[in-house]
């Protein structure tokens, strides 16, 4: 009975923090909209990255964690690894987002949590199901659907975002595979941090680097640094100490129920019909995935 009674705690509070990041991380699709509209992608990637590392080498000093920082050998290489992965994926989601509405955006960063529990599979041991095809395919017509007709539009955005995935995908796997080693805190503060140097060079290197924009887009950045990349992952690695990859990556999945309304309330405007209807498509591939997925294990 203990065993048990520890086990449903456990799930809870995996449940909790994985939802509380959810929220949180849902926040990026405005906050980062809205200050692509000041910043060109680069030169905010490495803000929104600076800041975010900032916020997280706080966190690390306030809790009294700093004497844990140092890494083992076995974990260096993995941390990087989760820093270059992490700067790529900056860089590619915010090129994305800069051309997409946000809404439509969270939709298809749907991918993200399935291809996370594909790499879990892969990876990690856990199990794979051939019916797990069918609400891929599903997830793959939705897009097709969203594009078809008006790849000018949307088309570099979308491949843009999907390549985004799999670099976040792949943070994920990471980060669950080395969160019993390192405390999340410090793990959040690696991730942003190796990431912004990434960022930093990249930016530097291609010659955009442009700081000249109004206070406001300063503003919500550093705000949006702080809930984005910074809290909900605290929050979503701290998941991974209770369950499994892919059961934190299911719940990411109701993401656009968040993402829409803000959308709406801060820029006035919902997706298109061909954009919703599509993004819908791929909301139920992943909710399908997600139960195939939870209740077959």
């Amino acid at each position: 009975m203990p065993f048990n009674i520890n086990v449903k705690t456990n799930s809870f509070k995996g449940f909790i923090y994985a939802l509380s990041g959810t929220i949180l991380v849902s926040t990026n699709f405005i906050t980062a909209k809205y200050g692509l509209q000041g910043f060109n992608p680069e030169t905010f990637s490495l803000v929104w990255t600076v800041a975010a590392a900032f916020y997280s080498f706080i966190v690390i000093l306030i809790s009294g964690q700093f004497n844990k920082m140092a890494l083992s050998l076995s974990s260096i290489k993995s941390v990087v690894l989760l820093g270059l992965a992490t700067g790529a994926g900056m860089l590619l989601g915010w090129a994305g987002l800069a051309r997409l509405d946000p809404s439509f955006t969270a939709f298809l960063w749907r991918f993200q949590p399935v291809l996370a529990i594909i790499m879990s599979m892969v990876f990690l041991g856990e199990r794979f199901l051939y019916k797990e095809i069918i609400p891929i395919s599903i997830m793959i017509f939705g897009s097709l659907l969203s594009t078809i007709g008006r790849w000018n539009a949307v088309g570099v955005g979308t491949i843009l975002t999907l390549l985004a995935c799999i670099a976040a995908a792949l943070q994920m796997l990471i980060a669950k595979a080395k969160v019993r080693e390192i405390q999340p805190n410090i793990l959040v503060f690696y991730r942003v941090g190796i990431g912004a140097i990434v960022i930093m060079f990249w930016t530097l290197l291609s010659g955009k680097a442009d700081f000249h924009v109004g206070p406001s887009y300063w503003y919500i950045t550093f705000f949006g640094a702080f809930l984005g990349p910074c809290a909900s992952f605290l929050l979503t690695f701290r998941s991974y100490r209770y369950w499994e990859l892919s059961r934190s990556s299911i719940v990411r999945t109701i993401q656009p129920i968040f993402v829409i309304p803000l959308a709406y309330i801060v820029f006035g405007k919902l997706p298109v019909m061909r954009e919703f209807l599509g993004g819908s498509i791929i909301l139920i591939g992943a909710f399908y995935f997600a139960w195939i997925h939870f209740f077959k294990r």
